[in-house]
């Protein structure tokens, strides 16, 4: 069994950050599916209090949210280095990371992705038009805030991969597989481009929805 254990549930975002920084370090790791009906339940509350994915087993120690698992991966993987050396880049990779928290999912993300991809793949909901209307003006404003910080890096700071394109390019994803992504980023063919660049990398061709279904599956009938 493999040292690092993560709880995840398919499809979801933050699950797929953790797998692809794993999948970078080229770290050998065993997923626990966890089924969504079961968050609040007293077994899963018990790994997360709170009642989300992912959550991290190392040995004896367990950690939730994934800012803190990305940057706990990184200090215990160091090679290659995910984090910037510069104190400048490193500010900006922390503070791309609660962009992503905060206003990407929060209010953008979670509204169009659900509507348009995970309730009608997984509950077979009809999308809620007004409610992706409403999340609109929030998702204009962070799509263009990324674009301009982004400008013409091939990395959101600078000449290497960090822990921040890791944690956006699974929402820009999710985003980037709905009819508001065009016109999101209109005028935008930077974002295009970068997630472009992070979908050809290993780390994010193995850690798809399609795959890590595949593997979750494998590991429940196991």
């Amino acid at each position: 069994m493999s040292e690092y254990l993560v709880h995840i549930i398919p499809g979801s975002p933050f699950s797929r950050a953790v797998l692809a920084t794993l999948e970078e370090k080229d770290t050998p790791y065993t997923l626990v599916p966890v089924v969504p009906g079961t968050l609040r339940s007293p077994q899963h509350l018990g790994r997360h209090p709170f009642g989300r994915v992912p959550v991290l087993e190392h040995g004896d120690f367990r950690l939730y949210e994934t800012q803190a698992i990305l940057r706990y991966l990184d200090r215990v993987l160091p090679e290659p280095a995910l984090t910037p050396a510069d104190p400048r880049r490193a500010a900006c990779m922390d503070q791309l990371m609660n962009v992503n928290d905060w206003y990407l999912f929060h209010g953008c993300a979670n509204v169009i992705g659900f509507q348009r991809i995970v309730g009608p793949r997984l509950m077979g909901l009809t999308p809620d038009e007004a409610a992706i209307a409403a999340a609109l003006p929030r998702a204009r404003s962070v799509i263009d805030e990324l674009a301009r910080t982004l400008a013409g890096q091939p990395w959101f700071t600078g000449d290497t991969l960090t822990l921040a394109d890791l944690m956006l390019a699974p929402q820009l994803d999710f985003l980037q597989q709905t009819p508001e992504w065009e016109l999101l980023t209109a005028g935008h063919p930077n974002l295009g481009q970068w997630l472009a660049r992070m979908n050809a990398r290993p780390s994010f061709a193995a850690t798809t929805w399609t795959r890590v279904a595949a593997r979750a599956q494998a590991a429940t009938a196991a």
